[in-house]
This record gives structure tokens, C-alpha cells and sequence, in this order.
């Protein structure tokens, strides 16, 4: 499509492969609710920048059909941040991040990923929880889904041991992921 025409073509998402839009939305969130600032204009950004040391992201849930996980893992990833990133997958199993996105990550500088499977050692020093649910749709079968249904819930006592000042992030719809 945009091969034909003049107009610029901006995808809003294929299924379980990418939603850039969401992306963005979700990036320019994290960006004002940290006070992050860009590198852009060779280092000259006045912005005020109150965040320091890594931004932490910790991507929890459905990674592997979350095609709002991708495409920010990989903007995130992308960007022009003054600072390292930490990218922290925490899904069950089945449900990881694809190879594809970790290996896109991997091609950019400045971007550590690390893997876990006990959501409260991934929120350790975060900045940011992003919470994707499980989408029953993905599943071939109904025990297929139920083995992993519930497997992460955000509830108090996760938020009581987080850092203060981590945000919590949801694309939506959610189901049972937050209490």
C-alpha cells in the first residue's frame, strides 16, 4: 500500500507481529512520566532531565503474542536515550519473548536484556511495569490457556516490594493481570 501512494502509510498493527502506534503512545508515556530527555541535536537537548542512571523496563506476561511488547521493546531500543536500558522479560514458559524481537534488541547499543521468571526479582529497581494479559484467543486449546491463565498477577504485595515511583503500564484490555 504505501508503495502507491504520496501519502505516508503508518501500520497500526498485524495481528501478533507489531502495534506501532500503540508504541509510540506507550514511549512518549514512559518519556513524560520519568522527565527523559532524547539525545538529540548532538547532545544539545535542553530538556530538563530528572531521571538518572538505566531506565529499567520490565515487559511481563504474554510476550510472545504481545505485539505492543515487540514494538516497544524495539523502539525503546531504537531511541536516542541518554541513558543505558534495561529491558526485563518476566512471562511464563510458553509465552516468552521471540527470538526475533530479542535478536533486533541485540543489534542496538546501549540496551541490556535479561530474562526472568519471579516477577518480583524483575521489578527490582525498575521504572516501569508494563503488563500485557494473556490473550485466550492466541491458544490452540482450552487447557492450553489454563496452564498459563494467572501465571503473573500485579497485586499489592508485588506494588509494596516495587520502587517508589515505578509506573504500571497496560495496553488493554485486561483481564485478571491486575488485582
Amino acid at each position: 500500500l504505501g508503495d502507491g501512494t504520496v501519502k505516508p502509510v503508518i501500520n497500526a498493527g498485524d495481528g501478533v507481529g507489531e502495534h506501532p502506534t500503540q508504541a509510540l503512545l506507550d514511549f512518549f508515556t514512559i518519556f513524560d512520566e520519568l522527565g527523559l530527555s532524547l539525545d538529540v541535536d548532538n547532545g544539545n537537548n535542553t530538556a530538563d532531565n530528572s531521571h538518572t542512571g538505566p531506565l529499567v523496563v520490565v515487559l511481563l506476561g504474554d510476550l510472545k503474542h504481545g505485539r505492543t511488547v515487540h514494538s516497544l521493546a524495539k523502539l525503546l531500543a531504537r531511541s536516542s536515550l541518554k541513558h543505558e536500558l534495561v529491558l526485563r522479560y518476566c512471562a511464563p514458559a510458553s509465552l516468552e519473548m521471540p527470538a526475533h524481537v530479542k535478536e533486533y534488541v541485540q543489534q542496538c547499543t546501549n540496551v541490556k536484556q535479561e530474562e526472568y521468571s519471579d516477577m518480583s526479582e524483575a521489578v527490582k529497581g525498575a521504572n516501569v511495569l508494563y503488563v500485557t494479559r494473556v490473550q485466550k484467543e492466541r491458544f490452540e486449546t482450552t487447557e492450553d490457556y489454563e496452564k498459563v491463565k494467572g501465571a503473573y498477577v500485579v497485586d499489592t504485595s508485588l506494588m509494596e516490594a516495587a520502587p517508589k515511583g515505578m509506573i504500571v503500564m497496560h495496553p488493554l484490555p485486561r483481564v485478571d493481570e491486575i488485582s
